[in-house]
């Protein structure tokens, strides 16, 4: 099987007195940045603002911005994060009582939109959302912050939604983040998921551009053993 899979180092876990020098110790041997905006009333912790990707964005005029937002009612912020023009604008299922409106209005605005879902909600959620997304996001732990442990048990939740996609002829990209490292990457690839988010286990290598290599070497194995 010949599939891409990206890597997506997150800048949650990035030096954030300096970011940009975190992103060129990646040597740009990343896919994606991944941007984790979290608001303190959905998760418990307070990270990034539409001012820091919309700064991202005009530093990475190329790269390939995901956007994740962890906060609650995110149709009242989507416009501000919509205007730093990222690729990728996800928001959480559990989060959006318009969740149609909103995947709607990302599209509309030139975006690619994304739903994501936490380890406790069910897959089946998503059924009726699937001809209206471009990215699903499956948390592989319980959202707010970085460094806590992978749940093996999200895999069953994204070999679903591959079966999904090839019965519906969909063609949505399958992000799982949380806890992913060196040691599961690989089996995450092989449990059908296109796009990878990694933080810590970049950010904390002795050299985050040579992890990210061996780690695309693992994952392309994986993905052609398949």
């Amino acid at each position: 099987m010949n599939r891409k899979v990206f890597l997506a180092p997150s800048l949650l876990s990035a030096d954030i007195l300096d970011v940009n020098s975190s992103v060129q110790a990646l040597g740009g041997e990343y896919d994606w940045l991944h941007v984790d905006v979290m608001d303190g009333c959905y998760v418990p912790n307070i990270t990034f603002g539409p001012g820091f990707s919309t700064a991202l964005r005009k530093q990475y005029p190329d790269a390939v911005l995901d956007v994740h937002l962890m906060i609650d009612s995110p149709e009242r912020m989507l416009d501000a994060f919509l205007d730093g023009r990222p690729d990728y604008l996800t928001v959480h299922l559990e989060a959006d009582r318009h969740i149609h409106r909103t995947l709607s209005r990302i599209r509309e605005r030139g975006a690619r939109a994304g739903v994501s879902i936490n380890p406790g909600t069910s897959e089946e959620l998503l059924l009726p959302l699937l001809p209206f997304v471009d990215l699903i996001l499956v948390m592989s732990v319980n959202p707010g912050f970085g460094g806590q442990s992978y749940i093996p048990s999200m895999l069953e939740k994204t070999k679903k939604l591959c079966r999904w996609r090839e019965a519906g002829h969909y063609s949505y990209l399958i992000e799982m983040d949380g806890g992913i490292g060196a040691s599961n990457a690989a089996e995450a690839a092989r449990g059908g998921c296109d796009v990878l988010v990694m933080g810590s286990a970049v950010f904390g290598a002795a050299d985050p551009a040579v992890f990210l290599q061996e780690t695309k070497l693992k994952v392309k194995e994986a993905v052609s053993n398949a």
